[in-house]
């Protein structure tokens, strides 16, 4: 299953940094508040692509 996530991850490299690019603005700092929503927002969103791009757990 790690295999998986890491080869979805290598598979799409601009959305993958973007993604931990958000994650460590939003982790590590502390930006405007609806900056940080947009932001937050914007990390769901890609969470949300990449869970259903990798289908880890076919049912």
């Amino acid at each position: 299953m790690f295999k998986k996530i890491l080869d979805g991850l290598i598979n799409q490299p601009l959305l993958t940094s973007l993604f931990l690019t958000d994650f460590v603005v939003l982790l590590l700092h502390r930006p405007p508040f609806l900056f940080s929503l947009v932001m937050l927002g914007a990390l769901v969103a890609m969470a949300m692509y990449l869970g259903q791009k990798l289908n880890l757990f076919k049912v």
